[in-house]
C-alpha cells in the first residue's frame, strides 16, 4: 500500500531478520544495544507465518523483503519473569494497512518461537480505503471520515492488497 519507489527498491535477502525458533531470536537480541531495546521494531509476519524484525524506522515493505505479509506493525520487548515477551504489538503499517484481525497470525509467530505476548494488538489501527478519492485512512476515534477528502469510510476493513496487483 505504501510508496511504489519503496517497494520497487526492496529485496527478500535484505528483508528483516526472520526469527523462527528462540535461539534465533537471543541471538537476534544479543546484537541490540541495550537502547535499542527498549524502543519498538518494525516487523511483519510473512506468508510462512515467520516473524521478521528490523529497526524501528524501517519500512514494513522493506522488512517483508517486498512480498506480501500476514501482519505487520510494531513490536517492544521487555523481560519479564526472567524471559522476553512481546509487551507492546501494534498493527500500525501504513505500507501494509494490516487489518486488526490479523492479529492471530502474530500470536502464532510468537507462540512458536515461545515468546510470551498480549492476548491482541496494544494499539489496534483502524484502516480504511476511501470510497471516493481511493487514498487509505486511519480511522481515529470512531470518526469514518476520509482525511483526505471528507467523504464518509466504510465501517468495516476495506484495505485489500490484491486490489493493488
Amino acid at each position: 500500500m505504501g510508496p511504489a519507489d519503496i517497494k520497487a527498491a526492496a529485496r527478500p535477502e535484505c528483508g528483516g531478520r526472520p526469527i523462527r525458533t528462540a535461539a534465533e531470536f537471543d541471538g537476534w537480541v544479543k546484537e541490540r544495544s541495550a537502547t535499542e531495546l527498549t524502543e519498538p521494531f518494525t516487523f511483519v509476519v510473512d506468508t510462512d507465518g515467520v516473524l521478521r524484525l528490523a529497526p524501528r524506522r524501517s519500512e514494513h515493505v522493506a522488512c517483508a523483503g517486498g512480498d506480501r505479509v500476514l501482519s505487520a506493525g510494531e513490536i517492544g520487548f521487555v523481560r519479564e519473569a526472567g524471559r522476553w515477551v512481546a509487551g507492546e504489538v501494534t498493527n500500525h503499517s501504513t505500507g501494509y494497512c494490516p487489518e486488526v484481525e490479523s492479529w492471530s497470525a502474530v500470536a502464532e509467530s510468537l507462540d512458536h518461537v515461545g515468546l510470551g505476548r498480549p492476548s491482541a494488538f496494544t494499539h489496534e489501527v483502524h484502516f480504511r480505503r476511501c470510497p471516493d478519492c481511493q487514498d487509505n485512512s486511519i480511522v481515529r476515534e470512531g470518526y469514518y471520515v476520509c482525511v483526505f477528502c471528507g467523504a464518509n469510510l466504510p465501517e468495516t476493513w476495506n484495505v485489500d492488497p490484491a486490489d493493488e496487483d
